[in-house]
């Protein structure tokens, strides 16, 4: 008989905790939807083509690491097969490749900065590649 009372004890608690637990739930919800903006159910948020722009971003990025490695790789075999210096070229063009790549990618990523082009001061003062004493040389 005290089995009985206690699970009828276990049974009431349990169904106020879930009580408690879906008015909480609730009131969760009702805070959620008055936070975020309104906005049609209908509406795609354009997720596909985010994916696949982000693919072929990535496609990109890996394919500029593996052209400097495979670039610099190929250059430091043919090195070796022209100088007869064998493996030193291609270890050490295989390495050098490794790095232009990473910079290449790091680049294309935006983590590190471009090199400028053209250099910042190379035509000012110039025009045409004229410094602008000569161009006064002429009216006199």
């Amino acid at each position: 008989m005290a089995d009985n009372a206690r699970n009828s004890n276990d049974l009431e608690k349990r169904r106020t905790d879930e009580a408690a637990l879906s008015a909480r739930l609730r009131r969760l919800g009702d805070r959620l939807r008055r936070q975020q903006p309104a906005q049609p159910s209908g509406v795609d948020r354009g997720r596909p083509a985010a994916d696949a722009s982000g693919f072929a971003r990535g496609f990109g990025l890996s394919s500029a690491l593996v052209v400097g490695v495979l670039g610099g790789a190929g250059i430091g075999w043919a090195l070796d097969r022209v100088l007869g210096i064998s493996p030193w070229g291609l270890i050490l063009f295989l390495l050098l490749g490794f790095a232009a790549g990473v910079v290449n990618v790091m680049r294309a990523a935006g983590v590190a900065p471009s090199p400028p082009y053209p250099p910042p001061h190379a035509g000012e003062g110039r025009e045409g590649g004229v410094p602008p004493e000569s161009k006064n040389d002429d009216a006199t």
